[in-house]
């Protein structure tokens, strides 16, 4: 994938879970994520106490709308959270740019998104933190598991960390 550090988790909803942890997700902090997606990738925030805001996708692609993201930021938002649905992918180059003039993180949920690529980047490897999922479900199964995708060195040792259960 061309990422920093992959690291192999029990599930895509593990993966999302440790992805929220990373980002340090706090009571009230707001997450943005598409109004379409599967209930793991805005339960993984809600553990740790965001706000979800649901912003409306596209009919085209199925994915969050690139272009109302940034109507939805507030001075609580900390995470974006774009989901490729169906391997098929967001508009990753709005989607960090608006991330990067906020100051805010990009977790890419990228569960059905392996082997899928934009502009040949794979999916999960664009933003801060990509999750997959193996479920038999999925593009590549092994019946459970996931993966994270550490792109942003600065939470490469921290994600290790947090994988091995705090040792």
């Amino acid at each position: 994938t061309g990422t920093n550090k992959a690291l192999l988790t029990t599930s895509g909803t593990d993966a999302l879970e440790m992805a929220a942890l990373l980002c340090d997700i706090r009571p009230g902090d707001e997450v943005i994520l598409p109004s379409y997606t599967f209930s793991s990738t805005a339960n993984a925030f809600v553990l740790f106490g965001a706000k979800l805001v649901f912003v409306d996708i596209r009919p085209d692609t199925m994915n969050i709308n690139e272009h109302l993201i940034e109507n939805a930021i507030t001075e609580k938002t900390k995470v974006i959270v774009p989901v490729h649905y169906a391997g098929v992918a967001c508009e990753m180059d709005t989607i960090m740019d608006v991330a990067r003039r906020y100051n805010l993180l990009v977790v890419e949920d990228a569960a059905q998104g392996v082997m899928s690529m934009y502009k040949g980047r794979a999916l999960g490897s664009i933003g801060d933190i990509g999750c997959y999922s193996f479920h038999e479900t999925k593009n590549y199964s092994m019946g459970e598991g996931g993966a994270v995708l550490v792109n942003n060195p600065t939470f490469v040792e921290r994600a290790e960390i947090v994988r091995e259960k705090g040792t």
